[in-house]
Parts: C-alpha cells; sequence; structure tokens
C-alpha cells in the first residue's frame, strides 16, 4: 500500500450497525446455552422462559473447601536445588522428576454455582391446553439485559455493576409465579447442608438460601428479596406463591463465610436499593419479620421506577466500556437479523464473526472485577467444573487477557491486577520454598484464594515454572502504555521478578553464559528428556522481558538488572530451520503440542519480531509451521493465530481461526468450548477471538503502529474503532478493496515507526492533534 498521512476521513464502509446482542427463537434447554450476565463479582446464567425462569447465580468466591490448607502450601525443596541443577547441567535428562516432596497431583478448589432462582408458572395455570406461545429470548451487549417474552408476559434480568445485584424484573398480566431458590444443581454434592428461610415482607417477600460445605465451617448465603406489584403473596414449600400481581422485581445476592450471616441486614441492603436515588418508594413499611404465615397483600404501585434506576445506575458503568471499541465487517443485514444458533452454521459468515467479536468483549467484561475470567469466564451450571473452573496462568488467562489492553477494558486489567496483589504473599512463598530466593514466583493454577504453587506431579512439573509472573505482568505494563503512566503496583511488582531472578540465574554453561535451570515449558517435554530441564526458550524470554521491564521502572538498578538479561543466551535455531523450544543442543523438539509457550518471544513479547530480528522470526515462523494441534484445543488454535499475526502471516491466521469458527466450539450462549462439536465449557475461544481480529488488523509497541499486519482476506471491508495503542493514542481503522484509512487521536507527544505493507516511515503525533493516514491499494 502507498501512504499519504493527510488525506480526508473516509466514511463508514456500510450504514447498517453491526448487532451487539445475540438472540434464540426457545428457551435454553441446557445451562450451557443459557445466556450470560455478570458484573465481575455475581453472574448469572439465564434460561429464558418467563413461564418458567431459571436463573443460575454464581460468584467469583464461590470455590469448594477441598483437602487441609497445610497440604496447600508450596514443597520446601530449595535445600535440594543445587544438587537438581549439577544433575540437570551434567545431562541427567530425568533429575526433575525426582524433585517432588513425594505428595500427588492436587488441583485447586473447585469453582461451583451457588444455586439458581427459579420462578415457575403453577400446573394447571397455563391458558388453553398447551404452554402459551414463546416469542424469543435476547441478551443486549450494550446493557447487559437479558430478555425473554412469552403470552403477554416478559422476564428480564442483568447483573448490576453499580449495586452489585442480580436484577429479575418479570412483567405481564396476572402473573401467578412460584417462587425458590433451589440448589439442586449438576453435581452438587449430597452431604451439603442446605436450609432454606422465607418471610413475608412490606414489598412481597424475602429468601434466603445457606448451604454449608461438607466437613467444613465454610458456607455461603442467598438472599433475594421478592418486590410484588399488585396481587398477593403467600409462603409456599420453600418459598413463596405470587398471585394475580402485575409485575414482580427480584434483588439476589450471595456471600460466601465462615459461622452465620446476617438475612436480616441482607434483606435490608436490598430494600434499600429500591429507593436508592429515588427518594421514598411504594412498598416501605413493616420489616422482615412481621408476617411470617398470613398473606400479603402487595403495594398499589409499582416498582418499575426502582428497576429503571437500578438500570440506569449500572448502564453508566457497562455501556460506557462495552461500547469503547466496535468491529463492523460489512456483514449482510439479513444475516446480521439471525438467531446466534443459526449464524453458528454459516462458519465464513461476516455476521457470524462481528458477533462473536462482541459477545467476546461484552463476555470478558461481564466477568472481570474482583477477578478476571477463570477457566469458565465467571460462569457455571456443574459443580463438576472441568479442570476445577482455575486461573490457568501458563496459556488460559493470558490468552482470555490479551485484548484488554488494545479493546479498552481497564476494568479487566484492574481486575488481573486484582489477582495479583492477593496472591502476592503466596508468590513469595513459592520463590523462599521451591527456590531459595527472594522475590516472586507465580503458580500455574490458581483458585482465587491461594497463590502457592501446589498443582504439579512428574508429568506436570508446574512449580518448575519460572515465567508465569512476566506473562500476567505483561497486560498490565501493556495498559501502562497505553495510558502513558506507570501502575506504582506493577512497578513494585516488577522489582520483586527481578529480585527473584537475581537469587537464581547463578549457574553458566561453558560460554559464560546464565543458564536457567531447572527449566520447564508448558506443558510440553523434550522428544529425548524428561519434563524439567535446562533453557526452555520461554524461560529465557520471560527472564530477558522482567529483568528489562524492572531497569526501565528502576534507575537504581537498572545496570544491574539489564547486565543480568544480557548474559543470558540467545534463542537457538535447531537442525530444523525452526526456533527451538529448549535452547540447549541436545535437547530435541517435540512438535505436536496445544501449548507454543517456546513462541513466546513473537506474542505476546516483541522480542522477535519481522522488522528488527528478521532471522529469528523466520525461524519462528518455521517453528510454527511445524507445530502440530494435538487434540484440538480452542485455545491452542487461537494462540497459533495470535502468533500468525505478529509474522505477518495471514492465511496461517485465517486457517486456524477458521478451525475454531469450522469446529463447532460456540454454544447458543456464543460461550465457548475447550473441544469441537461443544465439548467442555470454557471461555477461551470467547476471550480470545477479539485478540485474534485486533492483533490481525493493528499492533502497537510504545514507539511503533503495525496496520494490517495480516489482514483477512475473507472479510475484504470493515472498520474497527477505539482500539488503543501503546504510545497513546485511540486508532479508528477503515479499510475496503481500495485501501484503508486510519485516524489516530493521540493523548502525547511522540515519533513513533510507522509500518504498512510498503514499509517503514517515522510519523510524529502531537498531543489532542488527531492525525489521519490514508493507504492505498498496491
Amino acid at each position: 500500500m502507498n501512504t499519504s498521512l493527510n488525506a480526508p476521513l473516509r466514511t463508514p464502509v456500510n450504514e447498517t450497525a453491526p448487532v451487539h446482542g445475540t438472540w434464540e427463537p426457545r428457551p435454553a434447554a441446557r445451562w450451557e446455552d443459557a445466556f450470560l450476565s455478570g458484573n465481575g463479582h455475581h453472574g448469572a446464567l439465564v434460561f429464558g422462559d418467563p413461564d418458567d425462569e431459571r436463573v443460575v447465580v454464581t460468584h467469583h468466591t464461590l470455590v469448594r473447601p477441598v483437602g487441609a490448607d497445610e497440604d496447600r502450601l508450596p514443597p520446601r525443596l530449595a535445600d535440594a536445588l543445587p544438587a537438581l541443577q549439577d544433575r540437570l547441567l551434567a545431562g541427567d535428562v530425568s533429575a526433575a522428576e525426582t524433585f517432588t516432596d513425594g505428595r500427588p497431583l492436587q488441583w485447586v478448589r473447585p469453582f461451583h454455582p451457588a444455586f439458581q432462582v427459579r420462578l415457575r408458572r403453577p400446573d394447571g395455570t397455563r391458558d388453553g391446553t398447551g404452554a402459551p406461545p414463546f416469542h424469543r429470548r435476547a441478551v443486549d451487549f450494550r446493557t447487559g439485559v437479558t430478555e425473554a417474552a412469552r403470552a403477554g408476559r416478559t422476564g428480564r434480568a442483568f447483573v448490576s455493576r453499580a449495586d452489585d445485584v442480580i436484577v429479575q424484573y418479570v412483567t405481564g398480566p396476572d402473573l401467578t409465579l412460584d417462587i425458590r431458590l433451589d440448589p439442586r444443581l449438576a453435581g452438587a454434592p449430597a452431604s451439603l447442608g442446605v436450609g432454606h428461610g422465607a418471610v413475608l415482607t412490606a414489598e412481597g417477600a424475602l429468601l434466603s438460601l445457606r448451604a454449608r460445605y461438607p466437613d467444613s465451617d465454610l458456607a455461603y448465603t442467598g438472599v433475594t428479596l421478592v418486590a410484588v406489584t399488585g396481587g398477593a403473596t403467600r409462603l409456599a414449600p420453600s418459598g413463596v406463591r405470587v398471585e394475580g400481581a402485575r409485575s414482580v422485581l427480584l434483588l439476589t445476592r450471595v456471600r460466601r463465610h465462615t459461622g452465620e450471616t446476617d438475612v436480616v441486614a441482607e434483606g435490608r441492603a436490598l430494600r434499600d436499593l429500591l429507593t436508592e436515588g429515588e427518594g421514598e418508594g411504594e412498598g416501605e413499611g413493616e420489616g422482615e419479620g412481621d408476617r411470617e404465615t398470613e398473606e400479603v397483600s402487595a403495594a398499589s404501585g409499582s416498582f418499575a421506577e426502582a428497576y429503571d434506576a437500578l438500570l440506569a445506575r449500572h448502564l453508566s458503568l457497562h455501556r460506557t466500556a462495552y461500547e469503547r471499541v466496535t468491529l463492523d465487517l460489512a456483514a449482510d443485514p439479513a444475516e446480521r437479523a439471525l438467531p446466534g444458533s443459526e449464524l453458528l452454521t454459516r462458519p465464513r459468515s461476516a455476521a457470524l464473526l462481528e458477533r462473536l467479536f462482541a459477545a467476546g468483549r461484552y463476555h470478558l467484561l461481564s466477568s472481570g472485577g474482583l477477578f478476571p475470567p477463570r477457566l469458565t469466564g465467571l460462569w457455571t451450571g456443574d459443580w463438576d467444573t472441568a479442570w476445577s473452573g482455575a486461573f490457568t496462568h501458563d496459556a488460559n488467562l493470558n490468552l482470555q487477557t490479551a485484548s484488554a489492553a488494545a479493546a479498552a477494558l481497564p476494568e479487566v486489567t484492574e481486575a488481573l491486577a486484582s489477582l495479583v496483589q492477593r496472591q502476592l504473599p503466596d508468590w513469595r512463598d513459592n520463590a523462599r520454598e521451591v527456590f531459595g530466593a527472594r522475590g516472586v514466583v507465580a503458580p500455574a493454577h490458581s483458585d482465587g484464594e491461594s497463590g502457592h504453587s501446589y498443582h504439579f506431579n512428574r508429568e506436570y512439573p508446574l512449580h518448575l515454572w519460572t515465567a508465569g509472573a512476566d506473562w500476567l505482568l505483561g497486560p498490565l505494563v501493556d495498559h501502562d502504555d497505553t495510558r502513558g503512566e506507570h501502575d506504582s503496583r506493577t512497578t513494585a511488582v516488577l522489582a520483586e521478578v527481578a529480585l527473584f531472578y537475581e537469587d537464581f540465574l547463578t549457574r553458566t554453561d561453558d560460554e559464560g553464559h546464565l543458564v536457567v535451570v531447572p527449566s520447564y515449558s508448558p506443558e510440553n517435554r523434550p522428544a529425548n528428556a524428561g519434563w524439567g530441564t535446562v533453557n526452555a526458550a520461554m524461560d529465557l524470554s520471560a527472564a530477558r522481558h522482567a529483568l528489562r521491564t524492572a531497569a526501565d521502572r528502576h534507575p537504581e538498578h537498572a545496570g544491574r538488572w539489564r547486565a543480568l538479561a544480557d548474559r543470558l543466551p540467545p534463542h537457538r535455531i535447531n537442525a530444523d530451520g525452526a526456533l527451538a523450544e529448549w535452547a540447549r543442543p541436545d535437547l530435541a523438539d517435540a512438535y505436536d503440542h496445544r501449548h507454543l509457550s517456546h513462541l513466546y518471544a513473537v506474542w505476546p513479547l516483541h522480542e522477535i519480531t519481522p522488522y528488527d530480528t528478521p532471522d529469528l522470526a523466520a525461524a519462528a515462523h518455521r517453528a510454527l509451521e511445524l507445530r502440530g494441534s494435538e487434540n484440538d484445543s480452542a485455545h491452542g488454535h487461537l494462540h497459533h493465530a495470535l502468533i500468525a499475526a505478529r509474522l505477518r502471516d495471514a492465511e496461517r491466521v485465517a486457517r486456524a481461526l477458521g478451525r475454531v469458527l469450522d469446529g463447532d466450539f460456540f454454544h447458543a450462549s456464543l460461550m465457548s468450548a475447550h473441544y469441537p462439536h461443544r465439548d467442555v465449557y470454557n471461555a477461551d475461544a470467547a476471550h480470545t477471538l477479539p485478540a485474534v481480529l485486533i492483533e490481525a488488523l493493528v499492533q502497537s509497541t510504545p514507539g511503533r503502529l503495525v496496520l494490517l499486519p495480516a489482514p483477512p482476506a475473507e472479510y475484504p471491508r470493515g472498520a474497527l474503532h477505539g482500539v488503543r495503542t501503546r504510545f497513546g493514542a485511540v486508532l479508528d481503522l477503515t479499510w475496503t478493496e481500495d485501501g484503508a484509512t486510519a485516524v489516530l487521536r493521540p493523548t502525547r507527544t511522540v515519533r513513533i515507526e510507522l509500518r504498512t505493507s510498503d514499509g517503514a516511515e517515522p510519523l510524529d503525533l502531537v498531543a489532542h492533534e488527531d492525525r489521519v493516514l490514508t493507504l492505498k491499494a498496491r
């Protein structure tokens, strides 16, 4: 393309806006197909039937206690580390297999759902001989509101980002509903101690459910305020019955705790939300406990204003965040109107990719708050969650949060920072107990409560992996670059990572290079050696990057840390011309694997690029060509696509993305699965897909902008708006078959290098002065 730096602004490629939501013509039959809402603390899976509504309630803190805490400490192996290093450096390829404390593999505490809020029309109250006709259920990504309609009644639900409460609102003539909190979900332990509470109030009723974990003093309690307009409310088994009402508003929270929780106080807090910002509302009066057995007639007013006020407070936060970035692929308006399940049968549809991009940002935003997304985001309907629904740090969480900085979701970045900060004391324990070092080492898995490294065994010696802290801090560093200001928390942790490497990197090879020993490349092993080895490419890149990044922020230590980074060995190119997964020459590559840890220098780092290190980039590309997909996991395909985008291989990006789109990875909810044919509910594909599309269109570093590095040939027209760059500019990109236009809105004055298909040229940006770039088709 030819570049003109001051051309007039292009008009959008398509006047019809993309769809920011999805819909289905029937209620969900499986929890995997339920529409999702969340605020990063509470989550809701909404099945979408106003006559028999089920809303599964989740919360990031709900992890089941398993085993004694003393079994979940890092292994005390530091005294044995020097002997292990001696054996590995001497060529003992199986030495690391006995470097454990003998415990069996322990998964982190499993994430689980709380209960479902059940609203059911009693038997015998349906009109006619069958069920009333169902209209549709939908979720609006801009608002986070799910809505379902059937025969004159409508049910809405959302999880408030402002008030941290699950809001349900059912309206219609002559509503008769049985309402209860139901703990009977798939996989729930039979010995779960469950107690129900129900009391009539002036608004309608207050329901509670307490569940105590087996063999534990921990419990969780859910509280639902039922506010009824019109009709009457009376107690019913495990809940209440509402008869003849015009609307029912439900507010639900769940809390994990020890001992008992004050249900009355929780109910009072929920009641306060009915009038917050609105003055005195209808239905105020008697407190909880005033009436326990008699029928209560609801106030003659309406709780519609309370619902509207709750929604307005939520929208001021959610809509603002969601609408920062949008993607338009000029899709066929007729296809945009299709339900999601129908679109999924058209895997090459531009409308499908638009909707998956929108859904990915929506679900990522909705699952980021107290913590970043788990393997299942913030949602599950089953107590037997695959891989414990953990935070998995050796690829999955990192892929899911890959777009947070560029896609303008600081809420997700802050959630990741919160996870890091909560776990720093445990990370220090890992460094001390396993390696005898100062500083921090991140575990490969965590549950949100513990950051200790205890998930390991012979086949997965994850306690030997030292690259995790650098990878987890990467999105935080990127976010600091986009806003042009260093977060003091990130700066402090970077220093602790550098301190670890100071203590750990003490061994050298025959050429005087420092050696990372022991070393581990998740979750692979050399073809001719054991799992714990020497100089894994990922470990080398992470150590270099962490030391240099820490040096940039700590000038008082910069000389020492940069010198340490410079002493690490270079990457090795093997006999196949590929970047080797282990820099040690006697370790052979094993190519068929889902992880691409050895290409960490390409993505997420920029250590290897086609512009600065073309020979290493070519070797990295060869390594990508040779890599198999092993078990066909979604995260492997999209990790492949992200690396291919950095290497400017548009065909390989399309092929990897196509494996996911063709593989039936997405449920009707547009949440994804780990394996093809919707096998194992998992957020990797859903949350990573936006990052793949952004990387194919726009890449940035603090000193470089790359436009259309791997443009999608199947989508020759489109517009990407609102992307944040690491040099402090917001970017809008529009492209057609004839060329492209980029509009940069910089927040700081900077000179960068502009890279297009024509090559490189300098670009000077002035703070608060828009710059328009036009790229003509070659």
